[in-house]
């Protein structure tokens, strides 16, 4: 990578620690019309929600029926009457046990269904998610941490299946019991329920307070979630660096700062979701007591059976019930809404283009490369390429040399098109790779890079990631020409040895012997060399380069390097300065010009010597 842009040791995404909460509304609606596709299903499970819910609230009306016929026995045997009817009350309560048991039956399917829901949009978001990473520009992963990035993939995305799951049902229940119990209410008693209603208005003023002040800290809890998630990524990743840097101290005091906004912002949201419930069962408390009295007072008077006292004591706990849930449903979609946000803003991220109306065929493409005029900068008030025109032919091996910063890895990411130029235009075989479909136009290209890629798989697995199709006996050649094979062998397992997820179970020099068998095994028409052989020892590179001959031979290759010894017959040279070509030409003609490029060659043979 080109050292042209500042790249410190802990980068952490996210705002400021002040920013605002985002558009509740418009994040709950996005949601929604993502989960549009499944509305059959949801309105299935609705009418298994309701239908649960509905059977549950006649249950207390029908036990009040059993209440009142105990009590009517009991007043009759003490007037001398036929006494308790219990026939009567065991049909009543049978009655009743089925309609429980039917509402039971009816949450298991309800429950069963949004629970399918809930799943399958989560799996829908991640893969959503895993092809938009496919098109979103380079830039955007090298202004963000990692850990930031799995962040939305993992926490935000779970939330939101905890909260689909959870409070999509417990709202429809809910508002579906506050409706039943209140027209059963009134069908018991008007002024009762009148009575009842008082503890609505303060309900209400509660709730709505409570929304106002949680929102800005659910959103910070995700927030900074996924800052220490990149914070754990980066460190964890780098650990070796730290413990030789003694730099351990730093790393925590710096995680505890970010851990410590998130326990912050984290208990500030659970303390509002936490005290909805006691505050609402104090509040239904005081609406029970009044009701109480008032139903005490009417039972004397004559105006209320027995039975419909007890059911109504059933309903205004029912009824201050889902009033609580409601609350908490709130809470858990202040979270699921923050969740969202952070989503569908993944999902919105410019992307790069992918396709072009008349794509280039690149089956016919030969190898040429032209660059006319081009600027760029990774922002515009900092340009670090600033006019550099160059030809290469078909075949050539082109070297780029320069000292760090020069823009040479960056002149390679124009190549491939991770980033557009500023002006000019780069050509290869005279079209520009804007005129290429951006996937065709990498295909074009093989790579080795200084940082090497490998990942958790067998050595045979990593090789083959340069051509799918590729047969073992392919693979085992193309380590050969690497000079892989040897160390390979040597291995457990072989080719079936596993490498761990950080690759540390091999040698720097040895992921890079597999990547450059990789890069063999592609046989592709233009090789990218940016210090391939930088992690080998001197005798290994040798023999490295004898391979790369062979594999560059017929194809137009680009090598960027720091040993100039290694690009001595190169065809062609060019000199990079500030963002500019300075100097071009053979290895002979550059040293003969007595220009940058012999002083930068006669500087490294010197220290060789003095060595």
């Amino acid at each position: 990578m080109s050292n042209t842009r500042p790249r410190g040791p802990m980068r952490h995404a996210g705002g400021p620690s002040g920013e605002k909460a985002k558009d509740f509304k418009g994040s709950m609606k996005r949601l929604l019309i993502y989960m549009k596709r499944y509305r059959i299903q949801l309105a299935v499970m609705m009418i298994f929600a309701v239908g649960s819910t509905i059977f549950n609230i006649v249950g207390p009306k029908i036990l009040g029926k059993a209440t009142t016929e105990l009590y009517n026995g009991i007043v009759s045997k003490i007037s001398g009457g036929d006494g308790i009817d219990f026939g009567k009350i065991g049909m009543i309560l049978l009655g009743a046990l089925c309609l429980y048991l039917v509402s039971a039956v009816f949450s298991f399917i309800q429950g069963f269904i949004m629970t399918g829901i809930s799943n399958n949009v989560t799996y829908n978001l991640r893969q959503d998610i895993s092809s938009k990473i496919n098109r979103i520009p380079l830039k955007y992963f090298e202004s963000r941490t990692h850990g930031e990035i799995l962040s939305r993939i993992t926490n935000d995305v779970d939330t939101l299946q905890t909260s689909i799951n959870q409070s999509f049902t417990q709202l429809i229940t809910s508002v579906t019991m506050l409706i039943g119990v209140f027209v059963m209410m009134i069908s018991i008693n008007i002024p009762m329920t009148l009575a009842a209603l008082l503890i609505l208005p303060v309900s209400m003023l509660i709730i709505g307070n409570v929304m106002k002040h949680s929102q800005k800290y659910f959103q910070a809890q995700q927030r900074y979630l996924g800052e220490v998630n990149g914070q754990v990524e980066e460190i964890y990743g780098g650990h070796n660096v730290v413990q030789a840097f003694n730099k351990q101290a730093d790393v925590v005091e710096e995680f505890e700062k970010t851990n410590e906004k998130l326990y912050s912002s984290a208990w500030r949201s659970q303390f509002f979701s936490g005290m909805m419930m006691p505050i609402m069962q104090f509040v239904g408390n005081l609406g029970y007591v009044m009701v109480a009295l008032l139903g005490g007072f009417m039972v004397i008077k004559g105006k209320v059976m027995v039975g419909d006292i007890q059911a109504f004591f059933q309903y205004i706990r029912n009824f201050t019930q889902p009033i609580q849930q409601i609350a908490q449903v709130t809470n858990m979609l202040q979270s699921s809404a923050a969740a969202a946000e952070r989503v569908f803003e993944f999902l919105d991220e410019e992307e790069e283009d992918q396709t072009v109306e008349h794509p280039v065929d690149i089956s016919t493409v030969e190898g040429n490369v032209e660059a006319r005029h081009v600027a760029f900068g990774y922002t515009s008030d900092h340009m670090i390429i600033h006019d550099f025109n160059g030809v290469v032919k078909a075949g050539q091996k082109v070297a780029i040399v320069g000292p760090t910063g020069a823009g040479k890895t960056t002149m390679i990411k124009l190549l491939m098109r991770f980033y557009d130029v500023n002006s000019g235009e780069i050509l290869i075989d005279g079209h520009n790779v804007k005129d290429f479909n951006r996937s065709e136009l990498r295909e074009l290209f093989g790579m080795v890079l200084q940082d090497t890629w490998l990942f958790h798989g067998t050595i045979m697995e990593n090789i083959r990631y340069g051509r799918l199709d590729a047969t073992d006996e392919e693979v085992i050649a193309a380590a050969k020409a690497a000079h892989a094979h040897h160390f390979i062998m040597a291995q457990p397992g072989g080719y079936q040895m596993v490498l761990n997820e950080e690759t540390s179970n091999i040698s720097q020099g040895q992921k890079q012997l597999l990547t450059i068998a990789r890069a063999i095994l592609a046989d592709n028409k233009i090789l990218i060399l940016d210090e391939a052989t930088s992690s080998v020892d001197t005798r290994t590179e040798e023999e490295i380069q004898k391979a790369m001959d062979n594999l560059m031979k017929g194809r137009t290759s680009f090598v960027i390097a720091h040993r100039l010894s290694t690009i001595r017959d190169a065809d062609l040279i060019l000199v990079m300065k500030d963002g500019d070509i300075i100097e071009q030409g053979t290895h002979e003609s550059l040293l003969a010009a007595k220009g940058f490029y012999a002083n930068l060659y006669n500087s490294q043979f010197e220290k060789a010597e003095a060595i």
